[in-house]
């Protein structure tokens, strides 16, 4: 079994940071579907700008809102306007995971979809 990258929002604008709220990252309800995540499902966030890297869960957000919100402690670890990449990963047998190709979910500086591509 080998662990593969399952698809990525790539290059996401954080939107907001609340420290205050359960931890997880609330996103707009159209990435999610672009990248077929479901509430509750573990992710990786990678702050381009920054360098953290950390994991927590989805939280759904209004479709079409743009919303990228890292709620909790995490919030500490990203500012808003910081571009990232949100990446989710899967299990696969060795032969599957050779001719894999992750999702890739491109958006513009508003958080809307401008492609989705396989890498």
């Amino acid at each position: 079994m080998r662990k593969m990258l399952r698809g990525k929002i790539h290059r996401a604008t954080v939107t907001q940071a609340d420290l205050h709220y359960e931890g997880s990252v609330t996103i707009d309800r159209t990435l999610m579907a672009g990248m077929d995540l479901v509430e509750f499902e573990a992710v990786q966030i990678w702050d381009v700008d920054n360098g953290e890297r950390f994991e927590t869960y989805v939280l759904e957000g209004e479709a079409d809102s743009g919303v990228i919100c890292v709620n909790g402690a995490a919030a500490r670890k990203v500012a808003v306007g910081d571009l990232v990449i949100i990446g989710a990963f899967t299990w696969m047998q060795e032969e599957a995971a050779r001719a894999y190709k992750p999702k890739v979910v491109m958006v513009d500086g508003q958080n809307r979809i401008k492609n989705l591509a396989a890498a």
